[in-house]
């Protein structure tokens, strides 16, 4: 599990495409990777991603073709900037949400810049907009943000001034694909309700 507080931001060194999908290597520090062990998990962009091997300041991960087509890793090169967050540990503080790092959709993205304030715009699938409410939380790239406004088919956050420089969402561009994954709690509670719906139809 993890908190949606992103915790570095990552540069890839390199891609390999492997007969078993994508062989990833990302830059990271010296102080990230403290105490860390082959197995454990990471997240990457919001990907729970497994930890195959490691040295003084990289990290490297075997991504199969289900997760490639399911996020946005299957467009990153040398030199993108991932956002990075260590799997949680018992004790730690949760100054997000919960996330499993399991990726709802990914949603073509606009970022909004006025002289007050950034918006960030997704637009998401009919098939997962209905579990996204305002002023709920929603992970995006794996980062932990409040839904500021909702219409039918797109949902915008507002990215405070340490939101942009503690992950790489500063760097959108119209048209990126952005993980998204909903809040857990709120899918079960919708997905509870509409099954008690169906059986009251019935």
């Amino acid at each position: 599990m993890f908190t949606g507080i992103v915790q570095e931001i990552g540069e890839v060194l390199d891609t390999n495409n492997t007969e078993s999908g994508l062989a990833l290597d990302i830059r990271t520090t010296e102080k990230f990777l403290e105490n860390l062990e082959i197995g454990a998990s990471i997240a990457i962009n919001g990907v729970c991603l497994t930890v195959v091997k490691f040295s003084k300041e990289s990290v490297s991960f075997d991504v199969i073709p289900e997760t490639l087509r399911v996020t946005n890793l299957n467009s990153v090169t040398k030199g993108s900037k991932l956002n990075l967050e260590r799997s949680l540990k018992f004790g730690d503080e949760v100054g997000g949400h919960i996330l499993s790092g399991h990726v709802s959709c990914t949603a073509s993205s606009k970022l909004i810049r006025t002289d007050n304030e950034v918006e960030l715009v997704m637009q998401c699938s009919k098939d997962w907009i209905n579990y996204i409410f305002l002023k709920g939380y929603v992970a995006v790239n794996g980062a932990s943000l409040t839904v500021a406004n909702k219409d039918s088919d797109t949902f915008s956050v507002y990215l405070i001034p340490e939101t942009l420089e503690a992950t790489n969402l500063a760097e959108v561009q119209d048209g990126d694909l952005l993980n998204i994954e909903v809040d857990q709690t709120t899918y079960a509670a919708v997905k509870a309700a509409e099954a008690r719906l169906e059986e009251i139809k019935e």
